[in-house]
């Protein structure tokens, strides 16, 4: 009867491997640092004076036909290409499963730890500190202690898609002004607004993994385009997607884990200018993350099976071009950061501390490339996940969906590293905050969508 079953397969040109589930599993690690360690997210040095609620390492392992993948999100402002190399290492040694297998993402909460990495930001503003160093130092172990964990809770699994649409909560924060500028965050009910200078993207993709059978929830993957700056503040917390995290547990279980991504947000926050009501504070992170995980279980409701295909990987390193500085800029922000390490009160202007800072990594790669990786995983041909190494202006991130032949593209920025802002060709002449800011050089963007697209396009079936 065995050699009889075995040969109907082989007739009908199936294989027990081919018939194999998908499995899956995930957990989450407390991330979060002793109190005093200094926080990230502002120009201001600011040691953190407690937890309101915890930072987390959170990991989904999928499985199929023998092919691991991990997603990684991590309650940070951001990550390190160092964090990530040895994270990846840790992991691979730890799980079997490849390091190029394994899309690490930060959340860009601005009430976590600064990351100690050596560029001159960082140290100015708490990355020599030995608690800094010390965290800096645990984190890819506790990074890799999560995915081991999901690894280990894998069960067969069922895995459905779906993309709810919130329109209320995210705004472009660059306007067209009165005077022909375009300013950025330009202030509530400000008369000289006359429209945004770009689009949002309203779209919520979910990713909901259950047992087999459909009994038991494991984990949802939300995304979505909005910055997490809406607390403030001295204490620790996952901004509003821990608030979303929470709300969703409360309806799935204690034990439903969330990853949360950020989509390319990097000219997108949630300040309403049109209102004059107050948007800051726990009560905010709150408020949106109630909302945004309303939207969510709306769309539970009417999720579809996802694809039951392979698990791809394809990852490609990709040259970015600098900014251009010139050797006056290079005197200037030498200056400027020495009033900083000094103390001068008071402080240089925001904007000059910014062009300062980009000053100096640009001119310490003397001249040399920046090096990114542009990763991407697929499972059938239903659902991709994108990984950008940075902030990234939000059309990008729509010509990435627009052109993806996957019915659910996801796009987790600030991921495998990260370079700070990256804005479109647009945006350059434009000005202001991200562009002064940007150590990439106008194109990099677009080349960074040209990568995504071709890699996407390459692992879809046809």
């Amino acid at each position: 009867m065995r050699f009889l079953a075995g040969s109907l397969l082989t007739l009908l040109g199936l294989s027990s491997a081919v018939a194999a589930p998908l499995t899956a599993g995930a957990a989450r690690v407390d991330i979060t640092p002793p109190a005093g360690t200094p926080m990230a997210g502002y120009y201001s040095l600011r040691g953190s004076e407690g937890t309101h609620d915890p930072l987390f390492a959170t990991a989904i392992v999928f499985e199929k036909d023998g092919v691991k993948v991990a997603l990684v999100s991590l309650d940070l402002i951001a990550t390190t290409f160092g964090m990530v190399r040895e994270s990846r290492a840790i992991i691979e040694e730890k799980t079997g499963i490849p390091g190029r297998n394994v899309m690490i993402s930060a959340t860009h909460s601005h009430t976590g730890p600064v990351l100690s990495d050596g560029r001159p930001r960082n140290e100015a503003f708490g990355g020599k500190n030995q608690l800094a160093l010390d965290f800096m130092k645990g984190l890819p172990a506790k990074i890799a202690e999560a995915v081991q964990a999901a690894d280990k809770n894998r069960i067969a699994a069922r895995v459905l898609r779906g993309i709810g649409r919130e329109d209320g909560l995210a705004f472009n924060r660059r306007f067209h002004m009165t005077d022909g500028t375009v300013g950025w965050n330009p202030g509530k009910k400000n008369p000289k607004i006359i429209k945004p200078a770009g689009p949002t993207d309203p779209s919520v993709p979910v990713v909901l993994i259950e047992s087999a059978d459909g009994k038991k929830p494991i984990a949802a993957y939300v995304n979505f385009a909005m910055h997490l700056d809406t607390v403030g503040g001295m204490y620790y917390s996952a901004d509003y997607a821990g608030a979303l995290a929470k709300t969703l547990a409360a309806v799935k279980g204690d034990d439903f884990i969330t990853a949360f991504t950020i989509g390319t947000a990097g000219d997108i926050n949630h300040i309403n200018v049109e209102s004059a009501a107050a948007q800051k504070g726990h009560g905010e992170a709150t408020r949106i993350g109630t909302r945004l995980s309303a939207e969510v279980l709306r769309t539970f409701d009417k999720l579809e099976p996802a694809d039951d295909g392979a698990l791809q990987i394809s990852s490609k390193m990709i040259d970015l071009p600098l900014a251009a500085i010139t050797p006056e800029e290079v005197a200037a922000s030498k200056a400027v950061m020495e009033k900083i390490a000094a103390g001068v009160k008071p402080a240089p202007p925001f904007r000059d501390q910014v062009q300062a800072f980009k000053v100096a990594d640009v001119s310490d790669r003397l001249g040399k490339p920046l090096a990114v990786e542009v990763q991407v995983i697929t499972l059938g041909n239903d659902l991709a996940w994108v990984s950008l190494p940075g902030e990234i202006f939000v059309g990008l991130g729509l010509a990435i969906k627009d052109g993806s032949p996957f019915r659910q593209t996801m796009i987790a920025e600030l991921a495998n590293g990260s370079i700070g802002y990256v804005p479109n060709k647009v945006a350059y002449p434009q000005g202001n905050y991200e562009v002064i800011s940007a150590r990439c050089a106008a194109g990099s963007g677009e080349l960074l969508v040209d990568s995504a697209l071709a890699q996407l396009r390459e692992r879809f079936k046809k």
